[in-house]
């Protein structure tokens, strides 16, 4: 049997948590728990895909065979993803999305199933946003390898298989701070740009909520305690340099990331974390969106905004686009390595 390396599993897991939590969860109700209430991705091996699946009887390991049989490249592993959720539908009489009937995969090949909203892209690919596609799923398409590329890159993969430690969620907490003071300067910045209009609106902001976290995990001397490990600096200092430029399509790209990211996997990773660590609504009022009312609707609205945007651009600026997208991934990526070393470092 074929055991993927941790930095594939982590990209994989990664981007389903992130991208498809409703994928995720139809595969659960498909496949041995229909009154499945939550599914978290959080394995692939040679022969099967792994879930951790939470129903009113408590959680439950899943395990699906890869329709296909047995595969041993990456970039098989999204073809039998794309199987597995095909099969899922056909299971629950629910259609299928027909995104990327016809998409080809890194050999040309035309993939029989559809369903999955990104391709098999390696990294330096050039990402076309070619034909008649919505822009959301071009930019969709774009990360799939992206989303955690770097060895040793498992921190977050621990705190959602409830591996991590409490000062484990902490540290994670207070990189988001450093992001995220900066994100939402830049958004501040280029806040009166048409271009960036349908994008941000106040119940997005997290910077009060995650104040609020830190308070609560850390005590009331919370600046003093929490520091950015090398590459959230990094991470922040591209946000700036963004935001600095004016470039709009820029900041879209990583708001797109992080948003859309605590939207979807996030509110797994609150669910995890605060019954591991059984912490009130203080200690994850970051993943609360309550005030944007439902989550759905308000991601559809987002996509259809990143398809006015992906509109407006020249091919060129969509291109440049969609490589700061993976650029964000890239960053993300290197902080969960970063929170990794320290934690070793450290023990």
């Amino acid at each position: 049997m074929t055991n993927f390396s941790d930095d594939v599993i982590s990209g994989v897991t990664g981007h389903m948590n992130g991208d498809h939590t409703d994928d995720n969860l139809l595969i659960a109700r498909a496949f041995g728990y229909p009154e499945a209430t939550a599914s978290a991705m959080v394995g692939v091996t040679g022969v099967a895909g792994h879930w951790r699946v939470t129903d009113d009887a408590g959680e439950h390991e899943l395990a699906v065979a890869w329709p296909g049989g047995p595969i041993s490249e990456r970039p098989e592993i999204r073809r039998e993803v794309v199987a597995v959720y095909t099969a899922a539908c056909a299971r629950l009489g629910v259609p299928a999305r027909d995104e990327h009937q016809g998409q080809p995969d890194d050999q040309g090949q035309q993939h029989a199933h559809a369903g999955h909203e990104h391709g098999a892209q390696h990294d330096g690919d050039a990402v076309e946003p070619a034909g008649d596609r919505p822009f959301s799923v071009v930019i969709r398409e774009s990360s799939w390898s992206d989303h955690s590329d770097s060895e040793g890159a498992t921190f977050m993969e621990d705190i959602m298989r409830g591996k991590g430690s409490l000062q484990d969620y902490i540290d994670l907490v207070a990189q988001h701070y450093f992001m995220y003071e900066a994100l939402e300067a830049a958004a501040d910045q280029v806040a009166g740009d048409p271009g960036f209009a349908g994008f941000h609106t106040p119940s997005l902001v997290r910077l009060p909520a995650l104040e609020a976290d830190l308070e609560h995990l850390v005590g009331a001397d919370w600046r003093d305690q929490i520091v950015a490990v090398p590459a959230t600096l990094e991470y922040a200092a591209r946000m700036r340099e963004v935001a600095a430029e004016g470039w709009v399509a820029g900041v879209v790209a990583h708001h797109y990331t992080r948003y859309l990211g605590d939207l979807s996997g996030g509110q797994y990773i609150a669910k995890r974390v605060a019954k591991q660590h059984q912490l009130p609504s203080a200690g994850i009022a970051f993943y609360d969106f309550t005030e944007l009312g439902d989550l759905a609707e308000f991601k559809n609205q987002y996509r259809a905004a990143l398809d006015v945007l992906g509109a407006q651009l020249e091919d060129a600026e969509r291109t440049r686009m969609l490589d700061e997208v993976r650029t964000a991934y890239a960053f993300n990526t290197a902080v969960f390595r970063d929170l990794g070393q320290a934690k070793l470092a450290a023990a």
